[in-house]
């Protein structure tokens, strides 16, 4: 982006990022996003259990990352808009010196990109205007701020829906865990329709013929997929609402349509 200039903001069109920051309770969206929005939960209404989830999932995996595995940096991929707890106010929380690099391309996350780099003083974080389509740009980028010869976590969560080509979704991120030493982890979720179905594929369609960002749910066996040649954690891939769940009188949570999975680089 030149200095001076502000990116355009499309607010004829729903965006991915600005409905799911309405689905979790932000503020950062349009009339565009907030009925598109709505249409879908008309049709799925678990989206809303999907987004809240899914955050809290990020919750839980950068304090198990930091407080149990010693991870100090992370590239997080698919930032999305700032809401509360994300990953640097989650990590420096436990350890301030950690580092982090979020990547996103969308032109409202970067308006936003200040609020992502309140860092502690002890800590960096940095955002990249970049496309997880090019990871070569985001692996320069992040070393100009990342020790690649320490342990990394790379972050992609709900992100790789919307490279729609399997294989090139594959490519990705072997390309970047290539890149990361041993002790490096990956954290990934990514959508399902096993759990409601067609009201999943049904909200796909909805965004897709409002001109939403293009999306593809996958099983969860192709989202396994993504973790192979790596020391998949316990419990597994499995819905983001039961990755390690924090205990409750309630039981068990119910599985969503959004399958999650953490895995160690040998």
């Amino acid at each position: 982006m030149t200095e001076g200039t502000f990116p355009q903001i499309d607010t004829a069109r729903p965006n991915s990022a600005r409905m799911w920051n309405y689905w979790i309770g932000g503020k950062d969206y349009y009339p565009i996003d907030r009925d598109v929005g709505d249409k879908i939960i008309e049709v799925f209404p678990n989206i809303l259990d999907v987004a809240r989830h899914s955050r809290a999932f990020l919750g839980r995996v950068v304090r198990y990352l930091v407080g149990e595995a010693g991870i100090r940096q992370f590239l997080d991929i698919g930032t999305g808009l700032p809401t509360h707890d994300n990953t640097h106010e989650v990590a420096q929380r436990i350890a301030p010196e950690c580092r982090i690099v979020y990547i996103d391309n969308d032109p409202l996350v970067l308006v936003h990109a200040q609020a992502l780099l309140n860092s502690s003083v002890e800590g960096k974080c940095a955002y990249i205007d970049a496309d997880v389509r090019d990871p070569e740009k985001i692996l320069a980028k992040a070393a100009e701020i990342l020790d690649f010869t320490q342990p990394i976590a790379l972050m992609m969560l709900g992100i790789m829906g919307n490279v729609v080509d399997d294989e090139q979704a594959y490519q990705i991120v072997r390309r970047l865990l290539d890149k990361l030493p041993s002790g490096s982890y990956l954290a990934l979720n990514d959508g399902t329709s096993v759990v409601h179905g067609s009201a999943r594929d049904e909200a796909i369609e909805i965004s897709n013929e409002k001109g939403g960002d293009p999306y593809v749910s996958r099983t969860p066996e192709q989202i396994e997929r993504f973790f192979d040649g790596l020391q998949i954690l316990e419990p597994g891939v499995v819905p983001t609402s039961q990755w390690r769940p924090e205990a409750t009188p309630f039981g068990a949570p119910d599985p969503v349509d959004a399958f999650c999975g953490l895995a160690r680089k040998a």
